[in-house]
């Protein structure tokens, strides 16, 4: 019984110096006191405990106190706690306080976990960065297309930098702002002559509003003429107007041959009834001849005033030739 118990004790003994040695992190602990910012175990196995990687608060703690931050464990444990990158947090920190740029703890965690790399905001904030925009197409007010490609230099607004818009919206707005300055130009050779006209003008309208960067400086690096639209315009104009002319004129014309089979169609309604009259001239004479009031003679007077009316019409017509002459026998 004595040897059972005493192998319990060992086995005992033997646990429980197993869970002291995986939770008692010896060798942070000594690299915390050789670094001269000691840490207490208690500290050290409560990182294990609630699973913060003990290992990467304590080098971002030394590195920290080392540059000369007051950076707390607590502060170290919930930005780890919270999903972000304690690292890079800390490295933006020492590169704000080496560059002399106020950049508080609050400021630079709420940056990382917004998602955006606070290391790069500062880097941006120190060298200024240059964006290269695509091909701007401005029209001018002599009709002269103008192709425009800037560079625009921005730096990080730390301030603005959570919530703020990105830089598709600074090349956006860039782009608007110099499509309307090259329309504001009467003449394209004014902006060929004077780029920086472009330029002042869009700085002047503060592009940089809403944004997370500020505009340092934007500048004019290609300007090429492209096409004629004014003259683009007016051709197509003048061939619209063609066309139209063309349409209105073939309109008049239907209407002009729909007259003309309308009044072809009357003289022939006309004639008919000029026939249907002149059938009734037979049957009028005849009634005349019985009841007496008309004579041989007033009917050959007639038609000799009709003869002669006839031949002066054809005469009048120059359809009257003269006979051919007979051939000699």
């Amino acid at each position: 019984m004595v040897a059972v118990a005493s192998w319990f004790v060992l086995a005992a003994i033997a646990v429980i110096l197993v869970l002291v040695l995986y939770y008692f992190p010896l060798a942070l602990w000594i690299r915390t006191m050789a670094a001269g910012v000691p840490l207490s175990i208690g500290a050290l196995i409560r990182m294990r405990v609630i699973g913060v990687p003990a290992g990467l608060i304590v080098a971002n703690l030394v590195r920290s106190r080392k540059s000369g931050l007051s950076l707390t464990v607590d502060q170290l444990q919930s930005h780890v706690l919270s999903g972000g990158d304690v690292e890079n947090v800390t490295l933006a920190m020492i590169a704000a306080q080496r560059a002399q740029i106020p950049l508080e703890w609050q400021r630079a965690a709420a940056i990382d976990l917004a998602g955006r790399n606070v290391l790069e905001a500062l880097q941006n904030f120190v060298t200024p960065k240059v964006i290269e925009t695509p091909v701007f197409q401005g029209v001018a007010q002599n009709g002269i297309q103008l192709n425009v490609k800037a560079r625009i230099t921005v730096r990080s607004s730390l301030d603005r930098y959570v919530g703020g818009a990105g830089e598709p919206t600074i090349v956006a707005r860039v782009g608007e702002g110099v499509v309307s300055a090259v329309g504001a130009a009467i003449d394209h050779k004014e902006v060929l002559e004077y780029p920086d006209r472009i330029s002042r003008a869009v700085l002047a309208k503060g592009l940089d509003a809403g944004t997370a960067f500020e505009i340092v400086s934007i500048d004019i690096a290609d300007v090429d003429v492209g096409k004629n639209i004014g003259a683009e315009l007016q051709t197509s104009q003048a061939e619209a107007d063609r066309r139209i002319a063309q349409a209105k004129a073939a309109e008049r014309q239907y209407a002009a041959l729909a007259a003309e089979q309308e009044m072809k169609a009357e003289t022939q309604r006309m004639r008919a009834k000029v026939v249907e009259a002149e059938a009734t001239i037979p049957v009028a004479l005849a009634e005349a001849f019985r009841s007496g009031n008309l004579g041989v003679m007033d009917y050959y007077r007639m038609n000799n005033l009709k003869a002669d009316t006839e031949m002066r019409g054809a005469i009048g017509q120059g359809a009257l030739e003269p006979a051919p002459a007979a051939p000699l026998k």
